[in-house]
């Protein structure tokens, strides 16, 4: 029997298999360390 998975499911699997944190906690906490970054200056951003 062969094991057919979608994409998704392969997508998931490697995710898994690289150690990524499925946390949306620690994910929100990372994001916040990047996005308060200073904006360069001259930067109208």
């Amino acid at each position: 029997m062969t094991d057919k998975k979608t994409q998704s499911d392969k997508f998931k699997d490697l995710a898994r298999e690289l150690e990524c944190d499925e946390d949306e906690g620690k994910w929100d906490e990372r994001l916040k360390k990047v996005a308060k970054g200073k904006p360069e200056a001259g930067n109208p951003e």
